[in-house]
């Protein structure tokens, strides 16, 4: 495990990481709608490679009602639009004395994009949740090693949170299918909960008995966020030029 450091100059580490790791450039407050190119941007892991014509998301676990869907039969699903403001839990992490090694974030980690998917809560009722079922653990194509452990990226969340209708399983992002940094080609967007919590380049969906280790895995803090204004769904849009 890399210990913090309390230097006031960025290390090689760090500054690799912002390299890779964008924020969003302050004169992308003047929009309502965050340009993509300007929306902040966290890849924990490397980026994989998903082809979307052989992709499958598969939902099992704790459900009556193990599903395999392709990307096809997830956009055959009712779509909404929604506007969600979201935030990395580490922004802000550069004022800090001692700081964690990872993205030296000063303010700049936030974005606001219009999402298109489908709600997420329908297809766990397909499913069929059992009765024991306590959280639902999101897993990722991104692989990587994080305190010397490899492992797939994965985060968890409360059975009644995941049932929110606004979360969803997205495919566009501004109008357009999703870019492969952003989780081409389906992503989960959690409105109100810190961005860590919107599982890219989805792979699996799994209904578990017990608090999962990927609630507080990989970054430890909470992963729910203020909410300030709550993001009103809209008919789904078609990519416009």
């Amino acid at each position: 495990m890399v210990e913090p450091t309390a230097s006031r100059e960025f290390g090689p580490e760090e500054v690799g990481l912002a390299l890779r790791n964008h924020g969003m450039l302050l004169e992308g407050l003047r929009y309502d709608v965050t340009p993509v190119g300007m929306h902040y941007l966290l890849s924990h892991f490397d980026v994989p490679l998903v082809d979307p014509g052989t992709y499958t998301l598969a939902v099992g676990g704790r459900v009556r009602n193990p599903l395999r869907l392709t990307l096809e039969d997830v956009k055959r699903c009712p779509a909404l639009t929604i506007p969600v403001t979201m935030e990395c839990s580490g922004n802000g992490r550069a004022h800090l004395s001692p700081r964690p090694i990872s993205a030296p974030w000063r303010e700049e980690a936030v974005g606001c994009a219009e999402w298109t998917g489908t709600p997420l809560g329908p297809i766990l009722e397909e499913a069929g949740l059992l009765d024991d079922a306590v959280e639902i653990v999101f897993g990722g194509h991104d692989r990587g090693i994080d305190d010397g452990v490899e492992h797939d990226y994965e985060r968890s969340m409360p059975v009644e949170d995941a049932m929110r209708e606004e979360v969803l399983l997205v495919w566009g992002m501004n109008g357009w299918p999703l870019p492969p940094q952003h989780g081409a080609p389906l992503r989960l967007i959690v409105p109100k909960w810190y961005g860590m919590a919107s599982v890219k380049w989805l792979k699996s969906i799994t209904a578990v008995t017990e608090p999962s280790r990927a609630s507080s895995k990989h970054q430890n803090t909470a992963t729910r966020a203020t909410p300030t204004t709550p993001a009103s769904p809209s008919p789904a849009k078609s990519p416009t030029p």
